[in-house]
């Protein structure tokens, strides 16, 4: 994502602190800190998420800024000496960052919806009451975010999942599900980025690598970039 310049964030006054939106913060070890949007899974908690980040980019004393759903880690170069000071510096920030749209590509994945690799299409239809068709053409027209990644190298986390299709995820993980197929989890769809283990309901299957540790851009993804799924094959 790309990032601007700004002045050094100055400390917010206890009246403007006071007026702060509810963020959460939380520590994570001595150094780091992890701020917690206020709201659900939504795109504007993120794109103000990303802003943040662009806020904070400028600041010396912040070694690593790492976006997540909806949350963002910052790191320290060193322990902060006054605990009360960080959090009204990042109390400061949230209220100074405004929603920004970063200018991503458009990634479009063909995918072979439904036959053997689709091993939960079924549990999904159970779940949403809706029949393996009417999954896969609402799974195909929406168009999906990519807010973060994480969990394994090159997985997006995507937004835009129509709400009609959220499934919780499995309580018993599948143990070696392929890379690449197409899943929903919660309100999020993905596409795994390693065969292995798998807690996401699987309802298709895509010939990619979502991550390539000798391309020059090793991530298929990034922050903001937009997903499109075409079906490129329907076996039900």
């Amino acid at each position: 994502m790309p990032v601007t310049s700004h002045s050094a964030l100055q400390p917010a006054s206890a009246p403007a602190l006071a007026c702060s939106s509810d963020i959460k913060l939380s520590t994570i070890g001595a150094r780091a800190w992890l701020v917690e949007a206020p709201g659900g899974f939504d795109l504007p908690a993120q794109r103000r998420i990303w802003s943040l980040a662009c806020l904070l980019h400028a600041d010396e004393a912040i070694e690593a800024l790492i976006p997540g759903v909806t949350n963002l880690l910052v790191l320290f170069r060193h322990i902060p000496a006054d605990e009360t000071a960080v959090r009204m510096q990042l109390h400061a920030a949230w209220d100074q960052a405004q929603a920004i749209s970063p200018q991503g590509k458009l990634i479009e994945i063909p995918v072979h919806y439904g036959g053997e690799h689709a091993t939960d299409l079924e549990a999904v239809c159970r779940h949403t009451g809706l029949s393996p068709r009417e999954v896969v053409r609402l799974h195909h027209q929406s168009e999906y975010t990519v807010f973060a990644l994480g969990s394994a190298p090159g997985f997006g986390y995507l937004h835009g999942l129509d709400p009609q299709l959220a499934t919780p995820r499995k309580k018993v993980p599948s143990l070696s599900m392929l890379k690449g197929t197409v899943t929903i989890g919660g309100a999020q769809a993905g596409v795994s980025a390693l065969t292995g283990p798998n807690g996401w309901n699987a309802i298709g299957f895509a010939e990619l690598a979502v991550f390539d540790p000798l391309a020059e851009s090793p991530a298929l993804m990034a922050p903001g970039d937009r997903i499109r799924f075409l079906p490129q094959r329907i076996e039900l």
